[in-house]
């Protein structure tokens, strides 16, 4: 039975991962602070923040699917800053594809959760 937002698979491994990517950014250039890093901080963390968030408003499935949403937006830009970050050579192809899987996984998780929500009381 679900009693809060942390017993929620895909917000532990979404916050795990947030912590991965926010030391991820420490070895990432300098130059980077307010451009790449800001936003690969902002967005890895933005994924667990709207699980949390859209939680409180349960109440509303409307209000916690959107808040759900939010979260697999950020997920997909974190994608894409992902593969930016290899393409620039700031990762490797194994880190590039480590944290691509993983969120991957975490937007299959959102997925179902969007889609079962109160339909098989979650």
């Amino acid at each position: 039975m679900i009693k809060s937002f942390e017993d929620f698979e895909v917000y532990k491994r979404s916050y795990s991962l947030a912590l991965e990517i926010h030391k991820l950014c420490k070895c990432l250039p300098e130059e980077e602070r307010y451009g790449l890093i800001s936003q690969m901080k902002r967005a890895s963390l933005s994924i667990p923040l709207n699980i949390a968030e859209g939680y409180e408003k349960k109440s509303s499935d409307a209000d916690f699917k959107r808040f759900l949403a939010m979260s697999m937006g950020s997920c997909n830009e974190m994608q894409v800053l992902i593969r930016f970050s290899k393409d620039l050579g700031y990762i490797s192809a194994v880190e590039h594809a480590k944290y691509g899987d993983e969120y991957d996984q975490i937007g299959r998780m959102l997925n179902v959760l969007i889609s079962r929500w109160r339909s098989s009381n979650i």
